[in-house]
């Protein structure tokens, strides 16, 4: 039995890490039976070595480390072997996986907190990066290691001997600042010498101090002063270190970005790149204590596209189409005079010929660039990122090639786990629309949309979006970093409400907004969101953490509801962007509010009442357990009619009694189910729901034996359907269905994105009914195998890296015959339920079945 990787907690580079008592997973690449044991190897620096000795388990996933508590910057490398059922040898040792701790103490810190002097913190948006330096003297010996250790309030990029620390952008990232501030840690060994070192830095707003949100925005929402920590370690193979800092030796300068936010874009004056006028730094009030090690992986430059073409619009502008909606920059090869400016403005879509920027509200998207002159340059903005497919260009004083620019997707380096693949193109795009509009709404924090005056980290979109984005790619560390976030900003609220938006910051909608209250839906992230953790990664100390949190929101909903256990007052989002709502008044859905929030509350109920049970808080769980059945009972009575019919007869409020199991009784849900049926079929197969009833839908229909209607309803293809903008070109998922009209026009509406993820969540269904891949028992230690073929469909395959390896499904329909390919990962079994055969189980390996076909 042969290990195919190690991991330590959620870290893909377990460099710098935080946790003092990793856990271990590991997956397997062969093995010729079950392993029925395992052995830990640790080894430190000294050479000494702890084991396990020999573990009598089949556990390979979070399995507890086994030697005592890192400590500061201890590295240790580790091995593990296996036993195989049937076996009295262990198998080989694995090659050995290297795992160093972060500054776990906030003592380990003497660097200070510096604030350049030249920053004027009333100058107007987009106010300039500065230039932060020092040089460092470092005495003659080999470098045996070192470590650079660094965080910033704001944004920062630093620089060794001119070369550019690390591969991390837009760090630090944007956290609850004042509560938990992440740093970073980098292996510069190899950018150091004896003698003198230049040690530079570029800081700028960022997240803590840009301007975010509507109508303008607010700046300075987490502090007025920008703030670079840096703390360099040096060690020789003789013994000896050195430690340098920030601190108040350091210089300042105006440096070439003159401009830099988040919204607006960079302006970058190369002629500045070396400035003269140095002046000091300040010392900034800073407690450590509030320094943590990240929980996962930084946001990175994860690939690059060429444009596909380049045209001139009607106006004369030259154009560039990179041929799919992304996150990201642009990067430019550019030869010319000093002085000559490049402009780059971005959109998402054409209108008439010319970038259509009105749906970006105030966000300006606009990059400048003025050259030193010279050689060939090469520039990319550093603190910015825009959405667009297009990108306009002007001030290009020679003939423009592909070549010359580029554009850099970035979003937070997370692994791809999930792939899904079938014999019909559109769906094909579909789903690849899905991956890229998380790709680009994954920066940092899951983002609603990521081109407009918003970029914020709403609450409900993730809720909905949480299964699918699970399957897709190895998101956990980034949602459980958000979830602390949200629990942090939501026990500072006096009713324990969580925000809307994760992190929590003011966000200008106007007069009339709601506060922070109560919202169905999006309050409902705190339970429902660490519960999709769980079931998809296995890991119970996500729920342990979040329990709090999320009792805290269930408590603050029963208060506000009252003993009548039916929500019906305050401000609700309700049905969000229903179809049938008025263009610019998108919560006026045709499902009561009152109806969605019911069910919401009965949902989050009972995720906790079970979340108490496995946490062991028996009290915990009756108490939750009564409620669910309060308020499902109340739900009934209020608005259920009787035989299955609700008394909104819209898609949403069948879709949600159904999905969320507040019709108990079988004949009741049957005739719901068929109802629903009746209520798509009428409507022509369109879809009538917004963000909450939408990815229910076809799980309702499924589960109640109206397979057929779900396919019709996945594959129709007017508006609004998921694949009407497929037909219409798009590459991501739009806001809203008709984002653009059949005639190719924009729609005018008061918000307008084509990047929002939400409503991609049917892929969830996709792949576990379409293709028949599912997690059976928490983090696919069970694993189900259920493809429902139909819709005309001759073939479909996805598979996804489980926490135990790689688990596959591949049907196809042929001669009338369905075949079904099965790959199942060491350490899981599978529950196989194939059309026309009983379900039954089955072990590790790839296995093959064959069933005539029912379609």
């Amino acid at each position: 039995m042969h290990i195919a990787s190690l991991r330590f907690e959620r870290h893909r580079r377990p460099f710098g890490i935080g946790e003092r008592e990793p856990r271990l997973t590991w997956t397997v690449a062969d093995s010729t039976g079950p392993q029925i044991a395992y052995e830990i190897e640790i080894r430190d620096e000294d050479g000494t070595v702890t084991t396990s000795r020999r573990v009598a388990t089949a556990d390979s996933v979070l399995v507890p480390w086994p030697g005592g508590p890192l400590a500061s910057r201890d590295l240790r490398t580790v091995r593990v072997r296996l036993w195989t059922e049937g076996e009295d040898d262990p198998g080989p040792w694995s090659d050995p996986y290297a795992v160093e701790a972060g500054l776990l103490e906030p003592a380990d810190w003497t660097a200070a907190m510096i604030s350049p002097d030249c920053d004027d913190p009333a100058a107007a948006d987009p106010r300039p990066a500065a230039l932060l330096r020092t040089a460092i003297n470092l005495a003659p010996g080999e470098i045996e290691s070192a470590r650079l250790y660094a965080t910033a309030r704001g944004m920062y990029e630093l620089e060794l001997n001119n070369k550019t620390v690390g591969d991390h952008v837009l760090t630090p990232g944007w956290t609850s600042y004042h509560d938990r501030l992440p740093y970073q840690t980098y292996d510069v060994t190899d950018l150091l010498h004896a003698g003198e070192n230049t040690w530079s830095a570029h800081l700028a707003d960022g997240w803590f101090r840009g301007r975010l949100g509507f109508n303008g925005g607010n700046r300075d929402i987490y502090g007025e002063r920008t703030g670079l920590l840096a703390q360099l370690e040096v060690r020789y193979t003789d013994g000896r270190t050195a430690v340098h800092t920030t601190g108040p030796d350091w210089r300042s300068a105006p440096g070439p970005v003159t401009g830099t936010g988040l919204l607006d874009g960079e302006a970058h004056d190369a002629r500045r790149e070396h400035p003269t006028n140095w002046t000091g730094v300040s010392i900034l009030d800073f407690d450590p204590a509030a320094l943590a090690a990240p929980d996962g992986p930084p946001v990175r430059r994860i690939e690059t596209l060429t444009p596909v073409s380049v045209t001139t619009s009607p106006s004369g502008k030259t154009l560039l189409d990179f041929g799919q909606n992304l996150v990201g920059r642009l990067r430019i090869r550019v030869n010319g005079d000093a002085g000559q400016k490049i402009t780059l403005r971005h959109a998402e879509v054409l209108e008439d010929g010319e970038l259509c920027v009105w749906p970006l509200r105030e966000a300006g998207s606009v990059d400048t660039y003025i050259l030193r002159g010279g050689d060939v340059e090469e520039w990319e903005p550093r603190f910015t990122y825009h959405g667009f497919r297009y990108a306009e260009i002007t001030g290009w004083a020679e003939p423009l090639e592909l070549a010359d620019v580029t554009a850099v997707v970035l979003h937070t380096d997370m692994e791809r786990t999930g792939w899904f693949e079938c014999s019909d193109p559109l769906l094909n795009r579909l789903h690849e629309n899905v991956r890229w509009g998380m790709r680009g709404n994954f920066v940092e924090v899951p983002t609603d949309c990521p081109q407009r005056d918003e970029r914020l980290g709403f609450t409900g979109d993730l809720q909905v979006f949480a299964p699918t984005g699970t399957f897709l790619y190895d998101c956990s560390a980034l949602l459980t970093s958000w979830l602390r976030n949200l629990a942090t900003d939501q026990a500072k609220d006096p009713l324990n409400i969580p925000p809307l938006i994760s992190p929590d910051v003011p966000i200008n909608a106007g007069s009339g907004a709601p506060g922070n209250m109560p919202v169905a839906g999006w309050g409902d992230a705190a339970v429902i969101v660490p519960w999709v953790l769980y079931e998809r990664y296995g890991d119970l100390d996500i729920l342990r953490r979040q329990y709090d949190s999320m009792r805290a929101w269930v408590d603050a909903v029963e208060k506000t509801v009252g003993p009548d256990r039916v929500w019906a007052t305050g401000f609700q989002f309700g049905d969000w962007l229903d179809p049938s709502a008025p263009p610019n008044q998108p919560g006026q859905s045709s499902t009561p509010n009152g109806l969605v929030a019911t069910a919401y509350f009965a949902r989050s109920a009972q995720l906790l009442a079970r979340t108490a049970h496995l946490l062991g808080h028996p009290d915990d769980h009756a108490q939750y357990e009564n409620l669910a059945g309060e308020i499902r009972d109340a739900f009934r009575k209020m608005y259920v009619q009787g035989l299955g019919r609700m008394t909104a007869d819209t898609q949403t409020a069948y879709a949600l009694a159904l999905g969320f199991d507040l019709l108990t009784d079988e004949e009741e849900r049957s005739a719901a189910g068929q109802r629903l049926a009746e209520l798509i079929s009428e409507g022509g197969h369109v879809i009538g729901t917004g963000f909450l009833g939408t990815p229910l839908l076809c799980d309702a229909l499924t589960d109640t034996g109206h397979l057929d209607t779900a396919y019709r309803l996945l594959t129709e293809r007017t508006a609004p359907s998921w694949l009407y903008p497929v037909t219409m070109g798009a590459t991501t998922i739009w806001e809203r269905w008709d984002a653009i009209r059949p005639d190719g026009t924009v729609n005018h509406c008061d918000m307008l994105s084509f990047n929002h993820y939400a409503t991609g969540a049917v892929a969830d269904w996709m792949h576990r009914t379409l293709a028949g891949l599912a997690p059976a028992a928490p983090g696919y230690r069970e694993i189900l195998i259920r493809p429902r073929p139909g819709g005309g469909l001759t073939w479909a395959r996805a598979a996804h890296h489980t926490p135990y390896g790689k688990a596959e499904v591949d049907w196809h329909i042929d001669n009338s015959e369905l075949t079904v390919n099965v790959a199942v990962p060491q350490g899981t079994t599978a529950r196989v339920d194939i059309p026309g055969r009983d379900p039954f189980k089955i072990g590790p390996g790839r296995h093959t079945y064959r069933v005539p076909s029912q379609n």
